[in-house]
């Protein structure tokens, strides 16, 4: 997908770094969870969030819009990504074992939350499928931001997993803003954790006021 100054492309493993670099400086401190518990500050490194990051990289399915078509010699400026990935039945129980072995207490807060708001609705069981395409992370570089570029994305993100053959398409939404960019692309609450309802020492700052469950039919 090409607008006349930016290009949604896959993203290729010779640049999984700077994918990992731009998500430092532009999403691990500030998306709404990771802020609420003080996961990390700006620009440092989270080992269990980059794992995480990673693994969904090595899927397939991300995207990235760069200032150019991304496809010459000179590396184009990452001005925002999708990390896409693939949910399928019965993964998650895995997932939740897992975590149970991490040590890092904020980290598994977030992910908790994320399990219990997934809990409240079997997605699998409603739309009949045994797997879901996954929208991780939306994020958009500080010095893009305000263009529209979080719908462009989406646009795209959404095109692909259709090409791909999926039927249903969730994603976990932890802010206002990107929870206005899913409403606008047709996407309903499934499930919803209010923040006014967690600890103080935890809680999101407004203007976030909830965590959604958020999913919607492909075809």
């Amino acid at each position: 997908m090409t607008t006349s100054q930016f290009t949604a492309v896959a993203i290729p493993k010779t640049r999984f770094n700077e994918i990992i670099e731009h998500l430092r400086f532009n999403f691990f401190a500030d998306e709404p969870l990771n802020s609420g518990v003080g996961l990390c500050k700006k620009g440092e490194s989270h080992l269990e969030l980059e794992n995480h990051c990673l693994s969904t990289l090595k899927q397939g399915y991300s995207r990235m819009l760069v200032t150019d078509d991304g496809t010459k010699e000179i590396k184009f400026q990452i001005a925002g990504l999708t990390l896409n990935g693939i949910t399928k039945k019965g993964e998650r129980e895995e997932v939740v074992r897992r975590l149970a072995t991490i040590d890092d207490e904020k980290f598994k807060i977030i992910f908790g939350l994320l399990y219990q708001v997934n809990d409240k609705v079997d997605l699998f069981k409603k739309y009949c499928t045994d797997e879901l395409f996954d929208c991780r992370i939306l994020s958009v570089d500080e010095e893009f931001r305000g263009r529209g570029l979080a719908n462009i994305l989406m646009a795209d993100t959404i095109d692909i997993a259709k090409r791909a053959g999926f039927q249903v398409m969730k994603a976990d939404a932890t802010g206002v803003f990107s929870q206005k960019v899913f409403e606008k692309h047709g996407f309903k609450t499934e499930a919803e954790i209010m923040y006014s309802e967690l600890p103080d020492d935890i809680r999101p700052a407004l203007p976030h006021r909830s965590l959604k469950l958020m999913a919607m039919l492909l075809n």
